[in-house]
């Protein structure tokens, strides 16, 4: 399967905030922000060879060993999103990407999330070399994207930062 990547962050299909995802604080869960990021991966990863056919016919799949998610911007009810991925890295058996929730028609930033994802045989549970037409695949990704600077929020730490007494 050859796919032809553009050489910019991919942009998932148009998703829409719904109503049954907003909390009592009248605002996305932050539970939904995986499942809006979750699903452009799903989008990605199928071009890449790797969606639901892939665990079928070869029992084998990916997946999520780390996230870290930031929440910049609230979204509503209604709200029209895509989601922007960047391949930042990658390996015989990971692949690290980064990701970005922007508002559809306006632009703005919401969410970010960076992502390691393992290749996994599903019979042995085990972490395994991504077949060699995957392998392939995701190199022709990082190969086009590879004139993209690595993203401002890639590779943050969690901490509280305090100032000296």
């Amino acid at each position: 399967m050859s796919v032809t990547w553009p050489t910019q962050m991919i942009e998932s299909s148009r998703m829409t905030v719904q109503d049954d995802w907003i909390d009592y604080n009248g605002h996305l869960n932050m539970a939904y922000y995986v499942v809006l990021f979750d699903r452009a991966c799903d989008e990605v990863f199928e071009k890449l060879g790797l969606g639901e056919s892939y665990l079928k016919e070869r029992n084998a799949s990916y997946f999520t060993a780390e996230t870290h998610i930031c929440y910049i911007r609230e979204l509503a009810a209604g709200t029209p999103v895509t989601v922007r991925l960047q391949l930042v890295d990658h390996d015989a058996k990971r692949c690290h990407f980064y990701q970005e929730i922007h508002h559809a028609d306006e632009g703005w930033l919401s969410a970010t999330n960076e992502q390691i994802s393992l290749h996994v045989d599903m019979g042995a549970r085990k972490v395994v070399p991504w077949p060699e037409d995957i392998a392939e695949n995701i190199q022709a990704l990082a190969d086009a994207q590879s004139g993209l600077p690595r993203p401002e929020r890639s590779g943050r730490r969690i901490e509280i930062k305090r100032k000296p007494a």
